[in-house]
């Protein structure tokens, strides 16, 4: 029969024998592999980030996952990301296909309603987004643009006066 709150106290050994090691593990290759590793700078960062708690996770707590195996599994997964963070910003094409680029999405206080459509991004989603800028009205706004990690960049000020600094914005 399987116990539900105490599985005895071996079990609570490895748990902790092998959570400590993971986790010093996984900060000595964090350190190793840089900063960029864990930076959620667009959705390629964010998933791997997830995909690296994941796998923490599973090593800490599956019985079938032998602690070589899971390291293993946490070096590929920094190993990939620092491959392809350091490919991306040496092949532009790389970048374009992982990151994706920011879109603007309201320019001069008028949605761009195809933008929108391909960003699947609502109305009140742009809204909200100039009310958390402490914008009042869209009038106000020179430019929202949808960021390659998902947030939003309000732009204040005059219509037009700030559009020069949108470069690389489609």
């Amino acid at each position: 029969m399987e116990a539900i709150f105490f599985n005895g106290w071996s079990v609570l050994g490895r748990t902790l024998l092998i959570g400590v090691l993971a986790y010093v593990s996984l900060v000595f290759m964090l350190r190793v592999s840089g900063k960029r590793t864990l930076a959620k700078m667009n959705a390629f960062d964010l998933v791997v980030t997830v995909a690296i708690g994941s796998t923490l996770a599973t090593i800490v707590l599956s019985k079938s996952v032998a602690l070589a195996e899971g390291l293993l599994a946490l070096a590929l997964l920094i190993g990939m990301q620092f491959a392809i963070s350091w490919s991306s910003t040496r092949m532009p094409w790389l970048r374009r296909v992982v990151t994706g680029e920011p879109r603007l999405l309201l320019r001069d206080g008028a949605m761009l309603d195809d933008a929108l459509r391909d960003a699947r991004v609502t109305r009140e989603e742009v809204r909200a987004a100039v009310r958390s800028a402490g914008i009042g009205a869209l009038g106000e706004v020179a430019a929202v643009v949808l960021e390659t990690d998902g947030s939003f960049s309000v732009i204040a000020g005059q219509p037009g006066a700030a559009l020069s600094s949108l470069d690389g914005v489609k």
